[in-house]
C-alpha cells in the first residue's frame, strides 16, 4: 500500500510541477492516439457502413474477417508493420520506423477493426424498413446513409471510445514501431512499461494514474455528446 501512496503523491507531484518530459510524454500519447482514433473512425465507419448496408458475395466471411481484426494481438500488428516500414520492406523509403507517424499507423491498424465492427453491428441492427421509409420520402442514398447514421449514433459513439480505448492503452506495438526513443517516441504505456522495468515503480504508477486520468476526462467528454440527445 505504501507503494502505491508513494505513487499517487509522485503522479500529483509530477503534475504540480509541470514536469516537462511528463508533459512531453503525456502530449505526445494524445496527440498520437488521437490521430490514430481519428484515421480509424474515418476509415472503419466508412468501410462498416458499406459492408452493414450493401449485399455482395462472401459478406459474412468478410464480417468474420473483420469481427477476427477486433482482435488482432498489438505485438502482432508491431512485427507486419515494422516488416513494412523496415528498410528493405514496401514502405522503407518513406523512413517512418521509429517515428511517431508509426506509431500513429500501428495503431490505426489496431483500432480500424474494433471501430468497423462495431460500426457493422450499429447499423445491421437498424429496422430494414427505416432504410426504405428514407428512400420512399424521397431521400437521396448518401441522405438515406446519414439517417441511419444518426439513429445509431449512440453504438456508433461507443465505436469511437473502444477505438480510442483500444490505442491509448496498447504498448507492444508502440514498443516495436517507435522504440520508445526519449523526447521523440515516448508516449505514456512504453515509458511506464521503461520505468517498471528499472525498478522505479513510484515514477511507474504515477505515469499510469496520469494515463488513467487523461483517459477518463476524454471519455468522458465522449460520453457527455453520446448522451446528449438520447433517442426516444
Amino acid at each position: 500500500m505504501d507503494l502505491f501512496a508513494e505513487g499517487i503523491w509522485k503522479a500529483f507531484q509530477l503534475l504540480a510541477a509541470g514536469d516537462p518530459e511528463v508533459l512531453r510524454i503525456a502530449l505526445l500519447s494524445f496527440q498520437v492516439s488521437g490521430a490514430a482514433t481519428l484515421g480509424s473512425v474515418l476509415l472503419g465507419m466508412s468501410a462498416g457502413t458499406a459492408i452493414a448496408l450493401n449485399a455482395f458475395p462472401g459478406k459474412r466471411l468478410v464480417v468474420a474477417v473483420v469481427n477476427t481484426g477486433m482482435g488482432l494481438p498489438p505485438v502482432v500488428v508491431g512485427l507486419f508493420v515494422s516488416i513494412f516500414l523496415w528498410r528493405n520492406g514496401p514502405l522503407g523509403s518513406a523512413g517512418l520506423l521509429y517515428t511517431p507517424a508509426a506509431i500513429v499507423l500501428a495503431q490505426a491498424v489496431i483500432a480500424t477493426p474494433i471501430v468497423m465492427g462495431i460500426t457493422v453491428s450499429a447499423m445491421q441492427a437498424l429496422p430494414p424498413s427505416l432504410r426504405l421509409q428514407a428512400l420512399a420520402l424521397g431521400a437521396t442514398r448518401v441522405q438515406m446513409v446519414w439517417i441511419l447514421v444518426k439513429e445509431a449514433r449512440l453504438p456508433l459513439m461507443a465505436a469511437v471510445m473502444a477505438g480510442f480505448g483500444g490505442v491509448i492503452s496498447e504498448v507492444g506495438a508502440s514498443i516495436m514501431v517507435g522504440g520508445n526513443i526519449k523526447g521523440y517516441t515516448r508516449v505514456l504505456t512504453t515509458a511506464t512499461v521503461m520505468e517498471t522495468g528499472k525498478g522505479n515503480f513510484e515514477v511507474a504508477i504515477a505515469l499510469s494514474i496520469i494515463l488513467l486520468l487523461a483517459s477518463l476526462v476524454i471519455n468522458y467528454l465522449l460520453t457527455l455528446v453520446q448522451q446528449r440527445e438520447r433517442p426516444r
